[in-house]
């Protein structure tokens, strides 16, 4: 089991940029898939971002492309989410998960979920 914890959110203006930081421990391995999604009011849980452990690749949801960006730390227990350019729509909790094997879109398919950390977008 990994155990996950979120940091990071806040209350920013339109146009204006967060970072969120997502720390894991327990059964922590190189071949773990960590990723960030977010759930607003009234609406599914949606896949934002994540990065394949094995091959590196970075996924991004069509809505945060080009204004967000996903890196993993060193020791591959940290997960972060560089935001910018952030819009009101983007209003929502912000949580990190954790799965074994690839990496997917797929909110069901991830085992180990933070907390969460709201992110607000507002004027």
């Amino acid at each position: 089991q990994v155990r996950l914890m979120e940091s990071g959110g806040g209350s920013v203006p339109p146009g204006g940029s967060l970072r969120l930081s997502c720390v894991a421990s327990g059964h922590i391995y190189s071949t773990l898939c960590m990723g960030w999604f977010r759930q607003a009011p009234g609406k599914e849980r949606e896949g934002v971002a994540h990065i394949n452990p094995s091959s590196g690749y970075t996924y991004y949801s069509d809505s945060v492309k080009g204004r967000f960006t996903v890196s993993r730390g060193n020791t591959k227990a940290s997960l972060f989410l560089q935001m910018d350019n952030l819009k009101p729509e983007d209003t929502a909790m912000y949580y990190c998960a954790a799965r074994s094997g690839m990496c997917s879109t797929s909110p069901t398919l991830f085992a180990d979920w933070g907390q969460g950390t709201q992110v607000t977008v507002s004027s």
